[in-house]
């Protein structure tokens, strides 16, 4: 071969080199990511070309498909009872893609998920219609229309999780939204689409595990909790030596109590009153540290996977004394999902033990063989068995004789703890508070549930009779109860 020849075969081999290097680089490196890309319109008409797998709940579909004809999105989600249920299924749209369960279980719901390869070969020499599988959760239809109803037209969200195992059973925020209004590509669904972007009160937000708010006096559970485990505490019942009024640290600004007797009031009385002074005091004698240490434990500082990803909660790390003092009664910087003040609660409902919260109990494959199934796991023991047990018996008496009242269930062999919250916010307190109230039933058996509730606003109240206890308190009476009622 001459050598003007062999430079041209040289070039060529480059790019045919060059070729082979790119055709892999997009059909084995960047496979996943193209495939999943949003603008890549046939990943959105492969996913509705065929019947689109359903979210369970109760062993009943809460999703479904209907044939719409259309040559490019054949088939169209719909949704059952949408707005209560749209915080866990999320929403499958032909034109603004997916989100939550709807997103993250999308490769079992089309079919297309690796594990499903059987099924689809099989279809092919079987002669049937390809169809996806379905997403069994752990949600309790009756408490869900509990904490659903409970909210009504208020602004706020429910968690209910089954202690034990940390099941979500109740996952509800209002307003919401119906995932069917918006499932098409018409223009009747972009205008329901923007109307939802451009509602200022946000109905599309998942305010359940997406937004955080001041947990105010639910948060003293946590400060409890943390005086107990670095033996601040021994006796709950002992005076706290906490004087009246007491000054918060590296301030000269008195501690407000709306509560009377706090002066050297025990933890137990404390809790059962709510008074801020014994609780700030306890939070700056524990530490910044040790405070933290115990929040994290709860699950503070860290997002959440249920699986659908929750905000992370705060407890500051960098505060100074006065701040820790003021994050212990749940001011300050400290925020916190709803679902992460459930968590709080089912860890103390449960000797201690606080179990990783899901809502995926397992997938299934279109001929019902399962997939996956997610069992109950352990995240971590924040307090001891005693301790919890202490706390309990605080709620306990939160309910039996403080401000917890509306949340008594007055069943026989059932025991309510709870604690109730008044959050103020925005600036100088100018802001309607929120009403929060967190309890857990308790049978001999154990708990089969704890609530977390947060009413943001209540129309019709008067602001200076919002209160955890009147407002929130019903709807975890509700859901409790409605959870009681399913297993009994």
């Amino acid at each position: 071969m001459n050598k003007p020849l062999r430079r041209v075969a040289i070039f060529c081999g480059l790019l045919v080199l060059a070729l082979l290097i790119r055709d892999n680089w997009l059909q084995y490196v960047r496979a996943d990511e193209l495939n999943a890309h949003p603008k890549n319109r046939r990943v959105t008409i492969e996913r509705y070309a065929n019947v689109r797998g359903n979210i369970i709940v109760d062993g009943k579909p809460i999703t479904g498909s209907v044939d719409s004809k259309d040559p490019y999105y054949r088939f169209k989600r719909t949704y059952v009872d949408g707005p209560m249920w749209a915080p866990v299924t999320g929403y499958a749209s032909q034109a603004y893609d997916a989100n939550q369960i709807e997103k993250i279980e999308d490769g079992i719901l089309t079919g297309n998920d690796d594990r499903l390869f059987f099924d689809r070969t099989l279809s092919m020499f079987t002669g049937e219609e390809k169809k996806g599988g379905d997403v069994v959760t752990t949600l309790s239809g009756a408490a869900q229309k509990a904490a659903f109803e409970g909210l009504g037209s208020n602004t706020g969200a429910v968690v209910a999780i089954e202690p034990k195992t940390g099941k979500i059973l109740a996952l509800a925020s209002t307003p919401s939204y119906d995932p069917s209004s918006f499932a098409g590509y018409s223009a009747k669904d972009e205008k329901a689409w923007i109307a939802l972007e451009n509602d200022k009160n946000k109905p599309k937000l998942n305010r359940a595990l997406r937004e955080i708010y001041p947990p105010g006096s639910v948060f003293k559970v946590v400060t409890a909790a943390a005086a107990l485990e670095h033996g601040k505490i021994t006796d709950i019942d002992a005076p706290t030596d906490t004087p009246e009024p007491y000054n918060i640290p590296l301030s000269r600004v008195p501690m407000k109590n709306h509560a009377s007797g706090c002066k050297n009031a025990s933890l137990n009385e404390a809790l059962r009153v709510s008074c801020n002074s014994v609780f700030a005091k306890l939070g700056d004698e524990v530490g910044r540290d040790a405070m933290i240490e115990t929040a994290e434990k709860f699950g503070f500082n860290a997002e959440q996977f249920t699986p659908v990803r929750s905000a992370a909660s705060v407890y500051d790390k960098k505060m100074d004394r006065g701040g820790n003092a003021l994050s212990s009664i749940g001011q300050f910087n400290t925020a916190t999902t709803p679902l992460q003040m459930a968590m709080v609660t089912a860890a103390i409902a449960n000797d201690g033990k606080l179990m990783q919260p899901y809502m995926v109990e397992e997938l299934r494959a279109p001929n019902l063989d399962v997939i996956k199934r997610n069992e109950p796991e352990e995240m971590s023991r924040p307090l001891s068995q005693q301790n919890a047990q202490l706390i309990q018996t605080m709620m306990e008496n939160v309910v039996e004789n403080g401000t917890g009242g509306n949340a008594d269930l007055d069943m026989d062999g059932v025991k309510i703890g709870g604690k109730t919250g008044t959050a103020q916010h925005g600036e100088k307190n100018a802001k309607r508070p929120y009403a929060w109230f967190i309890s857990y039933a308790k049978t001999a058996e154990g708990s089969p549930v704890a609530v977390a509730v947060i009413v943001e606003d209540s129309a019709g109240t008067d602001r200076e009779d919002i209160s955890g206890g009147g407002l929130a308190a019903p709807i975890a009476k509700a859901v409790m109860k409605a959870v009681l009622k399913s297993r009994s």
